[in-house]
């Protein structure tokens, strides 16, 4: 293990903990691969918080969320590179996906407007309505429910990387 300096300059490091790579075409021929990854990324990282049941759940459900909107590709090639790191409190996704220029688009817009001050009264309006949870409205939820924060940073020419910060361990609910 390793520690990974990530950007901005000044920012805390964060040491590796697990990583999982695999082809987007193996990834996204089965939904419940979006389950598999999760559940096991979750149970691998929980295990020395304080209480690493509460943390696998919680992880894993938002990491499966996260999982759900990468699934959604439409890009045919490349590999999706699931990494997780530990400072502290904070558990963080580094999520490394394989997209064409629209998603990269879609991306760079939702995340900006995760970070607004009504990004929780937009999510508030979007769970009472009748329609299934958009992507936009998933990344809403990490951070409005789960007090994550999300940026994407650039990576290869076809792919972005999402970044999301979780702060489990001290996350009421």
């Amino acid at each position: 293990m390793g520690s990974v300096r990530n950007e901005p300059a000044g920012e805390p490091t964060f040491q590796r903990m697990i990583q999982i790579d695999m082809e987007i075409k193996t990834f996204v021929s089965a939904w419940k691969h979006c389950d598999y990854v999760s559940t096991y990324m979750a149970w691998m990282i929980s295990q020395n918080r304080s209480d690493s049941v509460r943390h696998s759940n919680l992880f894993s459900s938002a990491f499966n969320e996260l999982l759900e909107v990468a699934f959604r590709t439409r890009h045919a090639d490349g590999e999706l590179a699931c990494r997780v790191s530990r400072h502290g409190a904070t558990d963080r996704i580094e999520l490394t996906i394989p997209c064409v220029p629209e998603e990269r688009q879609f991306y760079q817009e939702a995340v900006s407007q995760v970070a607004g001050v009504e990004a929780k009264e937009r999510y508030l309006n979007s769970v009472s309505g009748d329609l299934a949870p958009s992507r936009e409205i998933v990344l809403l939820e990490l951070a409005v429910d789960y007090n994550a924060t999300l940026r994407v940073e650039e990576a290869e020419s076809d792919a972005i990387k999402l970044v999301v910060d979780l702060p489990l361990e001290g996350l009421q609910h």
